[in-house]
């Protein structure tokens, strides 16, 4: 294919028709991901997860700057909510990234989660394959921020960065989230604002009484984002995890349940479509919903009987 061929020799053109063609689910989608599969498996993940108004754009846009610092380049993806008119991202963090967007060495995105949980868009582990096919060394995923369903980051990631900031109970939130499950790495942001001794002592209390994390304790690293301070000892930090993973088998590990996931999920869309379809298309789905309006049948029974039927 045309459009795989330019990716793979460097065009961002292609790149970004290839994204659109993926996350628009046109007739080529499938056969591009096919073609480029086996370029993928070299880009090291970053997820960039917390609260709304805690940073996440501005830390991602100076660690991608600090990463071209150290010659890496940089692919990012920005998920947005979505437009309820258009289906397409609102708040464009590509905005907040201007300057980013001249350097030929970065890739930003942004896309909307289009109705999905958990703070993704349910295409971002296929642009994520798309920009490491790309050849990007390091994929940053900003997730929307929604504060309470932001955990399926950890499942696409290889390293999980929490940014939180002082002053906005996020502690608590972070809690209630489960987010100190996922965090790999805790970046306490505007780290100059009153209560970040505050915020740290409780993370920290929080973290001596989490048994997810055993052999990788999470660090936590103060950082002023919109004044470049910490970064460079916050990619320090991603760096210790990124040899602790590798060393320990954590990420092969990681790797194995992704690509599970991943294939469950496809199975999970894939068979929803047939059923969907075979059922549409003999008007047996609106009969069956008659029966259950009037109570004839129970929906439980119904949805056991339509799947006895198909795998049968």
């Amino acid at each position: 294919m045309d459009i795989v061929k330019e990716l793979l020799a460097g065009s961002r053109l292609a790149l970004s028709r290839a994204i659109t063609s993926v996350e628009n689910e046109y007739e080529n989608a499938i056969q591009i991901m096919r073609d480029l599969y086996p370029h993928t498996g070299n880009a090291y993940v970053i997820g960039i997860t917390g609260p709304p108004g805690a940073g996440k754009s501005t830390l991602t846009d100076k660690l991608a700057r600090e990463y071209r610092r150290r010659g890496k380049t940089v692919g990012i993806i920005a998920i947005d909510p979505t437009s309820p008119f258009s289906g397409g991202a609102i708040l464009g963090d590509r905005i907040r990234m201007n300057e980013l967007t001249m350097d030929e060495g970065v890739f930003i995105r942004s896309m909307g989660t289009r109705g999905s949980l958990g703070g993704l868009s349910h295409k971002t582990g296929e642009v994520v394959k798309i920009m490491d096919a790309a050849g990007k060394d390091i994929v940053i995923v900003e997730t929307v921020g929604v504060g309470q369903s932001e955990v399926d980051i950890a499942k696409a990631a290889d390293t999980t960065l929490v940014v939180l900031v002082p002053g906005l109970g996020d502690d608590i939130q972070a809690i209630k989230a489960g987010i100190l499950e996922i965090g790999d790495i805790f970046a306490i942001n505007k780290a100059d604002r009153e209560g970040v001794d505050r915020l740290q002592v409780e993370l920290e209390m929080m973290l001596d009484l989490n048994q997810y994390k055993v052999d990788w304790r999470p660090p936590i690293n103060r950082v002023i984002a919109s004044q470049n301070q910490g970064v460079s000892e916050l990619l320090e930090t991603i760096e210790k995890h990124s040899v602790w993973s590798k060393q320990t088998g954590e990420r092969e590990v990681r790797h194995s349940k992704r690509i599970k996931n991943e294939m469950l999920s496809m199975l999970d869309e894939q068979i929803g479509r047939y059923i969907i379809k075979k059922m549409a298309e003999s008007g047996e789905f609106d009969r069956l919903i008659k029966t259950v309006e009037q109570r004839e049948q129970d929906p439980y029974t119904v949805v056991d009987g339509i799947l006895k039927s198909i795998l049968r």
